[in-house]
Order: structure tokens, then sequence, then C-alpha cells
């Protein structure tokens, strides 16, 4: 009887998936138990072993989240607090024990938003050259994820269930994707923002070592990382919107909860500006420390890291009108402000410092860029020179637009790297070529992904032949790789800020 090479026996049971042009897709695999009723707010728990072979060619529900005018997503799959799913992609005629490279994604959406189902995270592209097994991880979001009930009921409730999720999904990935084609001995968890906060969180996890061997963090927003009292603090809002004990959540219908969490959500910023309501802790537990600390002291996982960012991440903000970052100098000016009343010994730069290190930057755009460099530059380049000490770190700077984003004035904003590295550009839902365009923003394509693909393969992210070659991060030369219409290399091309920065901010956030 002929094998059908669309069913693959997992640790929990056989899943059939389908075909998708030059790739084979499962959708929708469950890597955890449903977290409801009791497992809501816990640790996630193996799945139930079923016998008979589940279909796996639909995404499973996204995690439940709230909607945001200003960040309209289309996640691809309706939501349902069942979403511990996960989707492989592997090229067409891959068999198992072909011990292909693995890359698993983490979606970002600032830990309230996203799903691994969205459109721009179809692994056909990535998996199309035939080299690389793609796996999209779903993570619980927003209060289901990342709000801290542990210090009401620690028998009760996990702290960090959104990266135990993670970790849960790494595990599986370990378990069972040999059986797709791929080599458990070479996974690389990449991520963008909130999804690469959690890959440079995980860096300084001792419970992640030995889940993947190379990571890669696209937008970090490493330093988003909190004590349990501000953690308890959102919690505590949280219960007098619903005005109910700890204890009352698991059975709070959802819809009740996230609108008090979207509350929540809106206010903290707007309070604080530079803070997120829902980040992973410092827990002491899973977490025993800040990740970027943990890098400068040379005690993170030691494995290879391509880390960056892209050069104007703030103008997306400032289109969304979003308040997610502090991108007007009163909001600046608040949060230095906070930071001087609740961290009284730290040196932050002076006014003199911060004009000279913005002297060339035009006053209109300044304050856009000193929010890009505290939200995501500075805390990368300080991941960068921490984990160089243990292990090969190659830092980048996207600053590719096509002709739409240089007129919107959005330019390399936050998140215009994705189609990129997806190769999912102009698509019907990408308006970003209707000027033209399209031959560079291939070519970029085409490189970035190679560079991704061969970091996966053999910890080398070479381009295409007669690129450049992108040297590792090491003081005192600092190499960066400029990804524009051209490849280039730059030695210490955050030398600027850096010195108006310092190295002591890590804990200002």
């Amino acid at each position: 009887m002929a094998i059908d090479s669309l069913v693959v026996e997992t640790t929990h049971g056989p899943v059939r998936g389908g075909e998708a042009g030059r790739a084979r897709v499962w959708k929708g695999v469950r890597y955890a138990a449903p977290p409801v009723g009791d497992l809501r707010f816990r640790a996630p728990q193996p799945p139930e072993r079923w016998t008979e072979v589940a279909d796996a060619t639909r995404y499973g529900p996204a995690c439940p989240q709230p909607v945001f005018p200003n960040m309209p997503l289309d996640l691809g799959a309706p939501q349902g607090e069942d979403c511990l799913r996960v989707n492989v992609w592997a090229p067409s005629g891959t068999r198992p024990g072909d011990a292909k490279p693995v890359m698993v994604w983490l979606h970002g959406g600032a830990y309230v938003l996203g799903a691994a189902s969205q459109a721009l995270y179809d692994g056909g592209r990535l998996v199309g050259g035939g080299d690389v097994v793609v796996v999209t991880v779903n993570y619980r979001v927003g209060a289901l994820g990342f709000v801290d009930l542990s210090s009401f009921n620690p028998r009760r409730f996990d702290s960090n269930v959104g990266l135990r999720d993670v970790l849960a999904a790494l595990a599986w990935v370990r378990d069972n994707i040999a059986a797709f084609g791929g080599d458990p001995g070479r996974v690389t968890l990449f991520g963008e923002s909130a999804g690469a906060g959690i890959v440079t969180t995980l860096l300084a996890t001792p419970a992640a070592e030995g889940l993947f061997a190379g990571a890669i963090a696209q937008s970090s927003p490493a330093t988003s990382v909190y004590d349990r009292a501000r953690a308890r603090r959102v919690a505590d809002a949280i219960l007098e919107r619903l005005e109910a004990g700890p204890n009352d959540l698991p059975t709070v219908p959802t819809a009740v909860l996230l609108a008090a969490s979207q509350e929540v959500f809106d206010e903290v910023p707007v309070r604080n500006p530079g803070v997120l309501a829902y980040v992973p802790i410092v827990d002491g537990e899973l977490l025993d420390d800040y990740p970027v600390k943990v890098a400068q002291e040379g005690r993170s996982l030691p494995v290879p890291l391509i880390i960056g960012t892209n050069k104007h991440e703030a103008a997306l903000f400032r289109l969304m009108r979003s308040r997610l970052m502090p991108i007007t100098p009163r909001a600046i000016t608040s949060m230095f402000d906070e930071i001087a009343a609740e961290q009284p010994d730290l040196q932050l730069p002076t006014e003199e410092q911060i004009g000279s290190a913005y002297s060339r930057v035009r006053r209109r755009a300044r304050s856009l860029n000193i929010a890009t460099d505290v939200g995501f530059r500075m805390p990368s380049v300080w991941m960068a020179e921490g984990h160089s000490r243990v292990a090969p770190v190659y830092l980048y700077r996207f600053d590719y637009a096509t002709p739409l984003l240089k007129l919107l004035l959005v330019n390399a904003a936050h998140a215009t790297e994705l189609p990129y590295v997806w190769g999912n550009l102009g698509g019907p839902k990408d308006p970003t070529l209707k000027l033209g365009g399209a031959k560079t923003a291939r070519a970029v394509s085409q490189r970035i992904r190679t560079r991704w693909v061969n970091f996966a393969a053999r910890r080398d992210p070479a381009g295409p032949a007669g690129e450049p070659e992108w040297k590792p991060y090491r003081v005192p030369d600092r190499a960066c790789l400029i990804v524009d219409k051209r490849d280039r290399v730059v030695d210490d091309v955050d030398a600027h800020i850096r010195a108006a920065w310092g190295s002591e901010m890590v804990s200002f956030r």
C-alpha cells in the first residue's frame, strides 16, 4: 500500500497536511492542551493523544485579542483560546530524516496582537529554495499571555505563560521536526518586534538552553522587560476594572477580559510614556534578571545571533498615531522625568549630550530619531555588545524604503522589513510597490532571505555571490550590515548615539 507522504506521526498523534506550490504545509498542529478553564493563566500542558489522523490543512484559532482601529490586522483565522498550535512548511519532496535546518518564527504585535496565521508569514517563499523547514508559532498574547497573577496565588497561576508557550513549542519542534524533514539540532529562533523581544528574553532564560542553536531578533524591544512590582500594578488595574478577585479570572468571559485589558493597555503608555502593559517579567523563576543585563554580564545562552533594527522605526507609530512609543518632545521629556524619579542614581544623558548626538537631524525629525534609538536601536546595540562575548553576533540596520514609503515619510519604519524576509512582497494587501521599485525590492528580499537561510544552515549569514562579507560584531570595529538598494558593511555606524546614551540605560524601561 502506498504511503501518504502528507501524513506525519507526531508525539501526540498523526496529522495530514497539504501541498502549496513548491511546499508541503501542515497547519494548526496542536503542541499543547487548550489553555482554558483551570489552565487559563497556567503554563501550557501536553495535549491528550489522538489516534485518528487529524486534519492539518487549516490554521488553528488565533489567540483572542482586542481590535485596535489604528492597527488593523487580518489574522487569517478565527479567534479562540484553544490557540496553542504551530504551522510547518517543508520543501516539496522533503522526507523524514533529511535533516534540513529549521527556522521557528515568533510574530510581533506589542505582545497584544498578531498570529502565526497572518498571510505575511506564509512560509512558502522562504522554503521555496529547498534549503530550510519553517515553523510559525502561536503563543498567548495580551492579558492571557503576559498578565502576572502568580503573586496572588502561585499554586493556581504561573508567571510568564506567553514565554512558557514558546518554550513548549520549541520542545515540540525538538521532539517532532525530524518527522517533517527538519534537523532538531539546527533550529534558529527568529522573530520581529514583540516576537524578537521573546527571542532576546529567551537568550537570558536558562530553561531555553538546548532548544535552539541560533537566533535572529528583528527590532527587539529588548529592555521592555519589567519587575514583579510593575506587573502587579497592571494586574491590579485589570482586577479593579472587572471588580473581581484573581481567582475569578479563569471564568471571566473572554470578551469581558479583553475589554478590561484593552483599557489598561491604552492607559499605561499615557501615564508612563515608553512603557507597555503586557511584557515578560523578571519573575525569579523562569527569568532571574533583565535580558540586556544578562547579556552584558556574559551570561546569555551562547548561540550565534543576528540582531538589528530599521532606520526609521518610530515613523510607523507616528503614522498610526499610536501612543505605544514616546514620539513627541513632551512625551520624551515625561519619560525622562519618570526615569529620573524612579532611578535617581542613574546617570541620564544631559540635554547637551542629546543635542550633540542629534545635531545633524532636522528638528521635526529629532523626536522620532530619539524614540527609535531609545526603544529599539540602543537596546539592540547593548545586546550585541554583551552577547558578542559569548557567541558570534551580526548587527544590521534595514534602511531600504520603496518610493511610496518615502513619499509617505514612513521610510524604513517598524515592520517594513517583514515582506522582504518572507519574500511576500506585492501581495493584494501590500500597497508599498504602487509607485514602483518592485525590481529593487525583490533584489533586496532575495539578499536578506539568502543571508537568513545561510545563517540558519551553517551560522554564516553570507549573501548571494558578489555581496559584501558580513563581519561579526566585535569591539572596536563594531561592524554593521546596512541593507539598502545595495548591501554595505559599515564600522561603528552607531558611534554618535552610543556616546550620547552610554551603557547604563539598560534599566530605563
